[in-house]
């Protein structure tokens, strides 16, 4: 007789072996890299913004899972309401009724998106971007999008025709017809629009690698151009969506601009399930599905599930009754100019940017003459190793987890989840001083680690943009 299954009882047997797991079934590199830079910690569990080991040791997450994790780990409403979808036993993705939930979560999403009219749910960010790719060719007749450089918009196929970093692309050819433009480049995109078969732009008002937001008036100015040749503008919000910049919308920081198609995910359901979003004009989705004939012409198998639509609404109550949006602004505003007033005590600390809570913190060549023999033996080894020496202490030393924002960067991008508070920044503000003191410092620490990721010649990606 078989044994009941109990997932505590699993995980209480098994959870030990999760990185040997991994390095047999999964892929073999993620492990052996978690290994090779100390981050194969072993966390228990988590609440909010913090992480726990098994001694009871507390991590001040400054990641959320890639921006997923918007409203931090286990939030009471969100967790509701996945209970409550569950008990409640809903038919569920019949694919032959139309359920109440996604027509209310699309209600709800669209109220913060006026100019927009119609939802497509799918299941991650990645399938918002290819939803968006596929309606903009299919309403414009047109083949070719446009993306800016270092672009990160997702890796499957299409998603992947529009990412800026080559690293990713190489060995998947061939793509859909694309062409990259320089971020903030106005003639360079009118060029592209004389030729009369852009379908589209696809940008990120703040892009995820490196932390470069669009110049001011460039997203305006760019939709007109667009509108102009009959184009669309399709705006990534993946990352950037739902509070993460201080507002709703990351483009809604500059007036005026009003994108053809919007893309969200990552935070939209708490964490808890994936799903996706693509947002659009009314009449894009009419051309798209334009008969009974093509009512099935874009799907997903897990489209509009009930569990994702649930956690959904319960996030978008969230942010409305607690104030999501201010607080992200507010911590992100102090968090901000604490990091850029240090940025005339220590010579490395090149820049601070971003808005919200998606900071960029770059890395810079030094001027004393023992720093700067220092820094060009990294950037000669590979660059982007000083921006992991800080990631690695603050882990290791400090229990706070941060990530590299991009391969070949020297750039630290904080993106925590959106209920961190004062005490938390005052938390990252000690740890970050204490490394920094420590790279300034005589024989410091975090020059014998750089001396080690050399030797071992650590060629490690780290999560790029996402």
């Amino acid at each position: 007789m078989s044994k009941e299954f109990d997932l505590g009882a699993l995980l209480a047997e098994r959870g030990a072996e999760r990185y040997e797991l991994h390095a047999k079934y999964l892929n073999p590199q993620l492990p052996r890299m978690l290994h090779t830079i100390g981050f194969d910690k072993v966390y228990e569990r988590a609440e909010g913004a913090h992480f726990f080991d098994a001694d009871g040791n507390d991590y001040l997450d400054m990641l959320a899972g890639f921006g997923v994790m918007g409203l931090g780990r286990h939030h009471p409403v969100v967790r509701k309401a996945l209970h409550d979808v569950l008990d409640l036993g809903l038919a569920d993705l019949t694919r032959f009724d139309c359920q109440p939930l996604p027509g209310l979560l699309a209600e709800r999403l669209l109220v913060h998106s006026p100019h927009l009219d119609r939802v497509f749910f799918g299941n991650s960010g990645t399938e918002a971007v290819e939803t968006a790719l596929k309606f903009a060719r299919y309403a414009t007749g047109k083949p070719r999008v446009l993306y800016c450089h270092h672009a990160f918009h997702g890796l499957t196929a299409g998603s992947l025709s529009v990412n800026g970093e080559d690293g990713f692309r190489d060995g998947f050819a061939p793509l859909l017809p694309d062409t990259a433009v320089p971020l903030g480049d106005l003639d360079a995109l009118a060029r592209e629009l004389k030729k009369g078969d852009v379908a589209a732009l696809i940008v990120e008002p703040i892009q995820g690698k490196g932390v470069h937001e669009a110049p001011p008036g460039y997203l305006r100015a760019a939709q007109e151009l667009l509108h102009g040749h009959k184009a669309l503008l399709i705006a990534d919000e993946v990352q950037t969506g739902l509070g993460r910049t201080g507002d709703f919308y990351a483009y809604q920081h500059e007036e005026g601009v009003e994108p053809d198609l919007v893309c969200v995910a990552k935070a939209l359901s708490g964490g808890y399930v994936p799903v996706g979003a693509t947002l659009g004009k009314d009449w894009i989705f009419k051309k798209v599905y334009s008969s009974m004939d093509r009512v099935l012409v874009h799907s997903a198998s897990f489209g509009s599930g009930a569990p994702a639509m649930a956690c959904g609404l319960a996030v978008l109550s969230v942010m409305e009754n607690e104030q999501i949006v201010a607080a992200a602004r507010g911590t992100g505003e102090l968090l901000k100019s604490r990091l850029t007033a240090l940025i005339d005590t220590y010579e490395l600390l090149a820049d601070v940017r971003g808005r919200g809570l998606m900071i960029g913190i770059e890395f810079g060549r030094p001027s004393s003459l023992k720093l700067r023999s220092r820094w060009t033996m990294l950037q000669a080894a590979r660059k982007g190793l000083f921006a992991q020496m800080v990631v690695v202490p603050l882990l290791q030393r400090h229990r706070i987890l941060t990530q590299v924002s991009g391969d070949h960067l020297e750039v630290i991008k904080l993106i925590p989840p959106l209920v961190v508070d004062e005490a938390d920044v005052d938390r990252f503000m000690a740890a970050f001083t204490a490394v920094m003191d420590d790279a300034h410092g005589g024989g410091g620490l975090m020059w014998d680690f750089g001396k080690t990721l050399v030797r071992q010649a650590v060629l490690t990606r780290t999560a790029a943009g996402r």
